[in-house]
Parts: C-alpha cells; structure tokens; sequence
C-alpha cells in the first residue's frame, strides 16, 4: 500500500503538478478566449485601414497585373463584392494573429510536458509556423506572377480574360496551401526522424522516391502548367534536404534524460 505521506520521485518534473480536469477545461476556455479578442482586434484595425476591398487588391495585384489592357476581374454573385473582400479580412487577420494563437496553444500544453519535451516541442511550432509563411509568400511573390503571365500568353486573341473573384479567391487558397504544407517537408522529415519511424539512413535512401512523388504532387495539386508544377516540386526537394540535415541535429539535442544516460554508458569504453 502507498504512504499518503510519501514524497514524489524527485526525478519526475511533473510531480504535484496535477490539476482537476474542470481547471484544465477553464483554462482551455481562457486561452482560446484570448486568441479570439487577438483575432478580432487585428480584423478591426484591418477593417480600419487599408480596408477589405484594398485587401482584395492587394492580393490581386499579381493577376491582374497580367490581364489585358482595360480588363477587370468581375462578380458572378450578388453578395460576391461583399463576402469575398470580408473572408480575405478575416484570413489575414488570422495569419497576422496566428504567433499569438500558437503561443496561447503553447501556453496551454506546456506545463504538462517534461524539459526535453519542451525543447522538441517549441522549436517545431515556431519553425512550422516560419516555414508556413515563407511558402505562401513564395507562392505569391515568385509563382503568381509567373503563372499568370504562362497563362495569358496561351490565351487567344479574341477571348478577354475577365476572372470571377470568387474563383480567383478559391484558387489562391489552394495554391497557398499547397505552397504551405509543401513547405513543411522538413518538419515531416524531423518529427518521423525523431519519433524513430525512420532512420537517417533510411531517409538517404528514399530520396529518389521523394523526388518522384514531390513532382506527382504538384502536377495533382498545381494548375497544369509547368512553371507551377517546378515551383512546388523544386523546393520540395530542396526541403528534404534540409530536413535530413536538421533531423540529425534535432535528434542529437532533444533526447530524453534517459537516452543520454544510454549514451553517455555505451560511449564509456
């Protein structure tokens, strides 16, 4: 039987850190209630300034920049001109918000995990995150402009291109997701790494298989273009690269207490 009065495993750094489930369900209720006013405030000062239509500009700036002379973008839809400019508002209003969202998440689940958790836990949420943003600006700053222009020099002379704006809305949230998730090619790599499904080695080996499946992927999921279908699977296999690299050095500095005990022993001679 265990003494009540026992002290706790003085190696367990979550000892007497318990908390009833109704706390845990409270604190979960403040967090998300404080991600939301960070989301609601930058979709105000949006609203403010530059506003929902100049959002919309703005992100069809590289579209029609391609368009012929005296062409515009149109509506189909009788609520298109409003609905459309509101969800670009509150897209970017989550984007710009989102650091504060995964620091709440954060806040949420870090007391519960162990030290050499936290140091495998928060690099990735932050590189993640990076990665996300450097691949939707890749898409728009680099890929738009790019395809746009592919397209139009196929377009014939007696078709004037005028996109809906809800399409074109539809399509750039494809491609900045697929450009986003693309992106987190190392973070894939690191985590299956670190969690032993695969080895390093193993990793090595795959990656003319990788190189096949990346160029699969974007002929799937890009327009069928070529420069489009480059643009995804090019930095993909990049980023593989990048992940077999980083996995190493994120498996050397993120083991458990015990694994380094382990390898300090096997190392003795």
């Amino acid at each position: 039987m265990t003494d009540p009065n026992s002290k706790p495993d003085p190696e367990d750094e979550l000892a007497g850190t318990e908390q009833p489930f109704v706390a845990h369900l409270m604190e979960l209720r403040d967090r998300l209630i404080k991600a939301l006013i960070a989301v609601a405030v930058v979709a105000g000062v949006l609203a403010l300034y530059p506003g929902p239509g100049q959002l919309y500009d703005l992100l069809a700036a590289p579209l029609v920049a391609h368009l012929p002379a005296g062409a515009t973008m149109i509506a189909t839809s009788v609520i298109s001109p409003f609905m459309v400019p509101l969800k670009i508002l509150m897209l970017a209003a989550f984007l710009i918000a989102l650091p504060v969202v995964l620091y709440q998440v954060w806040a949420f689940v870090a007391p519960g995990l162990y030290s050499h958790e936290k140091r495998m836990v928060l690099p990735l949420v932050i590189s993640s995150t990076l990665l996300f943003f450097s691949g939707v600006a890749f898409c728009y700053f680099l890929v738009f402009g790019k395809v746009f222009a592919f397209i139009q020099s196929f377009a014939p002379k007696s078709i004037t291109a005028a996109p809906d704006i809800e399409a074109y809305l539809g399509f750039v949230m494809t491609m900045f997701l697929a450009f986003g998730l693309a992106f987190e090619v190392p973070i894939a790599v690191v985590v299956l790494a670190r969690i032993g499904v695969v080895t390093i080695d193993q990793l090595k080996s795959f990656r003319g298989y990788f190189i096949v499946l990346a160029f699969v992927v974007a002929a799937v999921v890009t327009p069928p273009d070529v420069v489009s279908q480059l643009a995804l699977a090019i930095p993909m296999c990049l980023l593989y690269e990048v992940g077999i690299w980083a996995a190493k050095i994120f498996i050397k500095h993120t083991k458990a207490p015990d694994d380094e005990a382990e390898s300090t022993e096997v190392a003795k001679p």
